[in-house]
C-alpha cells in the first residue's frame, strides 16, 4: 500500500487531518456514522455510489473543543480520521501509529469495529478482521477486537459495534467498562461445533455441572469479574443455533454440561438491553456472583421442544432488575437459583434484592416463574409485579427439596395477569436431583413470607398446590384479592399439605390451611399485604 495525501482543514483553531491508504478508488459511503459519538460533530462523506480517494477532503461540521479520532477499514482501504487541539495534533497521529500495524496484520475484510472511549471528548474507532457471511468463523477476530479494547479500561471505556451481517463466532470472552452493541440486523451465531467451545471448571456453588459431572462448556460471550459491561444493540440478535446441542442432551451424547448464551461471573455493573435472543442451549443469559445487573427490554425465544431451555437465571446474585421484556422458553422463562445442595450451602451467596416488573413471560414444560430449586444459598427480598404469564404449564412455582438447606422467603408478587396455566400456583418440597451422595438429607430449606396478591386469572385448571416438608412446613402463605377462572370447573381447585398461611378475597376458595385465623399468621400476613412491593426490593 502506497500512502496518500495528507489533507489538513483549519476550523475553529482544530486540524483535521486525512490520511488515506489504498489500491483502487473503493466506494466508503457506509463506513462513516454521522453524529459521531456525541461530541459536536458530524462527517459530511461521499454519497452512495461515490469514491473517496486520496485528494479528498471529508467536510466536518461541529463545536469549537471537540476531539474526534476515527480509523475505518472497507476491504483495501484504510482510513483515519483525526480532529485534535492543534497543540495535539502531531501527537495523536504518533499515538495512532501503531494501530497501523495491528490492522495490517488481521486482513482485508474486516467490517465489526471497535470505539474506545478514551476520554469524554475523545474517541478512536478501529476495525477487525471478520466476514459476517454466516459460515466463517469469527471467534479470532472477537478475541482479537476485546483485546485491544482492553487496553482503554482505565481510560473512559470502549465500544465493540457489530454492523449488519451474520457473525459466527465460538466463545469470546468481554473485558470491563465495555459496551458491546448489535446494530440493527447484526446477528451473533454461537458455533455448532462444540470444539468452539472451551471445556471449563463447574460453579463452585454446583460442584458439578448441572447436567453431568465434571465440566461444562463455556458460555458464548463471557464475562468474568468485571465492573461497567453494557451488551445492547439497536434490537441485533445473539442466536445459539441450539438445536444440535437439544439433540444432543436428548440422546445421552454430550460428555459436559450445556452451554448457555451470555454469562457474567463474579462481575458488578452489568446491563444487558434491547437485543433478541434466540435458541439457546440452556440457559440465555446467567447473572451469577453478580451485582448491580440490569436486564431490560429484551425478547428471548425458543422452540416449546427445546429441553430445559431457560430465559434469565439470576444466580447468586444481588441488586438485579429485570424489566419490560417477552420471554417464552421451552422450561422455565425466569428462574431464581442460588446454589446446589451442600456446594450452594458452603458458598453461602444468596439471591437477593431482584425487582421484576413488566415482564411477559411463557413456558411450555416448565414455570413462568420459578424459584430454585438449586436455593442452598438461599433466595429473599424480591418484588415481582406488573406480569403477564401466558400459556404455561405453571404460572409461579417454589421449588425445593430436602438436602438443599437454605431458605426462599420475603417473596411479594403482585399486578399478575394469567391466561391459559395449567397450574396458577406451585409451592412443592420433593422436587429436584442432587449432585451427589455427599449432601445433608438432614439439611431443610425454609419456604416462608410468601405474598401473592391482585391477580386475574383465566382458563386455569389448578388454582394452586402447596406441598411442603413435614419436618420443614411452609409457613407464612399470604394470599390477597385473587380471582382464577377454573376450565372445566376442577372439583377440586387447591391441593395442600404441611403450609400454612392467611387469605382474604380469594377465589375459588383456597384450602383450610390457607385460611389460618391465627393471631400471628393472620397480623403478620396483613402487615405485608398493606405495605408496599418496592418496599421489598428497589433497585
Amino acid at each position: 500500500m502506497v500512502p496518500g495525501g495528507d489533507t489538513g482543514v483549519q476550523f475553529h483553531s482544530d486540524q483535521v487531518h486525512l490520511l488515506v491508504f489504498h489500491e483502487t478508488q473503493i466506494p466508503v459511503y457506509d463506513v462513516f456514522k454521522m453524529d459521531c459519538v456525541g461530541q459536536g460533530w458530524s462527517l459530511c462523506v461521499p454519497r452512495k455510489g461515490q469514491d473517496l480517494s486520496m485528494d479528498d477532503t471529508l467536510h466536518v461540521h461541529g463545536q469549537k473543543g471537540g476531539r474526534f479520532k476515527q480509523i475505518c477499514r472497507r476491504e483495501t482501504l484504510l482510513i483515519i480520521v483525526i480532529i485534535e487541539n492543534n497543540l495535539c495534533s502531531f501527537l495523536g497521529v504518533l499515538l495512532l501509529l501503531p494501530l497501523f500495524f495491528f490492522f495490517f496484520l488481521f486482513g482485508h475484510q474486516g467490517i465489526i469495529a471497535a470505539e474506545a472511549l478514551t476520554t469524554h471528548e475523545d474517541a478512536i474507532a478501529i476495525a477487525c478482521d471478520s466476514v459476517g457471511d454466516g459460515k466463517t468463523l469469527n471467534t479470532i477476530a472477537f478475541q482479537n477486537a476485546i483485546f485491544y479494547l482492553k487496553s482503554f479500561a482505565d481510560k473512559g471505556g470502549a465500544q465493540l459495534y457489530v454492523p449488519p451481517g451474520k457473525w459466527l463466532t465460538g466463545s469470546f470472552n468481554l473485558t470491563s467498562h465495555l459496551t458491546l452493541f448489535l446494530e440493527r440486523g447484526a446477528v451473533i451465531l454461537g458455533s455448532q461445533d462444540p470444539s468452539h467451545w472451551e471445556v471449563i471448571e463447574p460453579l463452585p456453588s454446583y460442584g458439578r455441572g448441572i447436567e453431568l459431572p465434571g465440566g461444562r462448556y463455556r458460555s458464548l460471550i463471557n464475562g468474568y469479574m468485571l465492573r461497567d459491561v453494557v451488551i445492547t444493540g439497536d434490537n441485533g440478535t445473539i442466536n445459539g443455533q441450539g438445536s444440535v446441542w437439544w439433540d444432543w442432551f436428548t440422546s445421552h451424547s454430550l460428555n459436559y454440561s450445556r452451554p448457555h448464551l451470555v454469562e457474567f461471573l463474579a462481575s458488578t455493573n452489568v446491563v444487558v438491553s434491547n437485543l433478541t435472543f434466540l435458541n439457546a442451549p440452556a440457559y440465555n443469559i446467567h447473572p451469577v456472583y453478580c451485582s448491580n445487573v440490569r436486564v431490560q427490554n429484551i425478547s428471548v425465544y425458543a422452540p416449546p421442544e427445546s429441553p430445559y431451555t431457560v430465559g434469565i437465571v439470576p444466580d447468586s446474585s444481588d441488586s438485579t432488575c429485570i424489566e419490560d421484556c417477552s420471554i417464552a422458553m421451552g422450561h422455565d422463562a425466569i428462574a431464581l437459583k442460588s446454589g446446589w445442595d451442600e456446594y450452594g450451602i458452603a458458598y453461602g451467596r444468596p439471591t437477593t434484592n431482584v425487582h421484576i416488573r413488566r415482564v411477559n413471560l411463557q413456558s411450555s414444560s416448565g414455570s413462568s416463574l420459578a424459584f430454585g430449586s438449586e436455593m442452598s444459598g438461599g433466595i429473599s427480598n424480591v418484588c415481582v409485579e406488573q406480569v403477564h404469564l401466558y400459556n404455561s404449564f405453571s404460572g409461579i412455582e417454589f421449588r425445593t427439596t430436602k438436602g438443599r438447606g437454605g431458605y426462599i422467603q420475603e417473596i411479594i408478587i403482585s399486578d399478575v395477569a394469567m391466561e391459559n396455566i395449567h397450574t396458577a400456583f406451585s409451592a412443592t418440597g420433593q422436587i429436584g436431583s442432587h449432585p451427589d451422595d455427599h449432601f445433608d438429607p438432614n439439611a431443610l430449606p425454609v419456604l416462608d413470607h410468601i405474598t401473592l396478591q391482585n391477580v386475574i386469572g383465566t382458563n386455569i385448571t389448578i388454582a394452586g398446590s402447596f406441598t411442603g416438608i413435614q419436618e420443614s412446613p411452609f409457613t407464612s402463605i399470604c394470599l390477597s384479592n385473587i380471582s382464577l377462572s377454573t376450565t372445566p370447573p376442577a372439583s377440586i381447585s387447591w391441593v395442600c399439605s404441611n403450609v400454612s398461611g392467611f387469605s382474604q378475597w380469594v377465589f375459588p376458595e383456597p384450602c383450610p390451611s390457607l385460611e389460618s385465623s391465627l393471631l400471628n399468621s393472620s397480623s403478620t400476613c396483613l402487615s405485608r399485604l398493606n405495605s408496599s412491593p418496592t418496599q421489598t426490593a428497589v433497585l
